[in-house]
């Protein structure tokens, strides 16, 4: 059911949760809506980026259970599983990519290339975690972890 017509035509937009969880309309796009809704994460980003590394990661875990209860919600109006027009978990998951990351457009777009690297390939554990766990916290979490190994990777680049 990813980003098919008939989750497209299930989008409801007087539901709050529902903007959340397609990213603000992003997981509405007709190709790549995984990507669209990383690059709705960006401006997010570029506002967040100044904030010390506690209020950054207060955000994100403001932002991740605000998305854990838009996206279950979502899913289970939507008919359960892990509907690829729901994007909010590719917005926090770039968003844990670009925790402490240095500033410039270049670590910008190396991060969304790492991000979007680790959740379309979802190597070990991520891969199994996206199988086993359902619901919204099955939604985010794998995003999560692609977020976290894209962040070790950016953070040696930087070291480096």
């Amino acid at each position: 059911m990813k980003g098919t017509v008939a989750t497209r035509a299930r989008f409801d937009g007087r539901r709050p949760h529902h903007w959340l969880a397609f990213g603000f309309g992003a997981g509405l796009a007709p190709w790549a809506p995984g990507t669209m809704g990383t690059l709705v994460a960006i401006p997010l980003f570029l506002i967040l980026q100044g904030l010390s590394p506690g209020a950054y990661l207060l955000v994100l875990v403001g932002l991740f259970l605000i998305g854990l209860w838009a996206c279950d919600k979502t899913a289970r109006e939507l008919g359960g599983g892990d509907p690829g027009a729901i994007v909010w978990d590719e917005i926090l998951g770039y968003l844990v990519t670009m925790a402490l990351a240095p500033p410039g457009w270049a670590w910008v777009l190396l991060g969304l290339i790492l991000f979007r690297f680790f959740d379309i390939l979802k190597p070990w554990p991520i891969g199994p975690l996206d199988r086993r766990v359902s619901g919204g916290l099955g939604i985010l979490l794998d995003d999560l972890v692609a977020g976290a190994m894209a962040w070790c990777l950016l953070q040696a680049v930087a070291w480096w």
